[in-house]
């Protein structure tokens, strides 16, 4: 019987501890103005993090800035594509 109790609380605890490990978020970062389109990409790594909160750092982004001077109004778009692997 106390084995039982045993095995029972080892697998009560292991049901509650995290699976923390290394993480790892690739972006492509691309910035697109009037008429240049840069690109280029990075990793970044989280160590001993959740999926779940790794997931909440790597995201998808999108800004657009608009700037006018006189009467010339330039757009540029950045975004931001990062995935979890």
């Amino acid at each position: 019987m106390k084995k039982i109790i045993l095995l029972a609380s080892v697998i009560t605890v292991a049901s509650f501890a995290s699976c923390k490990k290394s993480r790892t978020c690739e972006c492509t970062y691309t910035n697109s103005g009037s008429t240049t389109v840069i690109s280029h990409t990075s990793s970044e790594v989280y160590t001993k993090m959740k999926k779940s909160d790794a997931k909440y750092l790597c995201t998808k982004d999108t800004e657009t800035n608009t700037s006018t001077s006189g009467n010339v109004s330039t757009t540029s778009t950045s975004v931001t594509d990062c995935k979890l692997k």
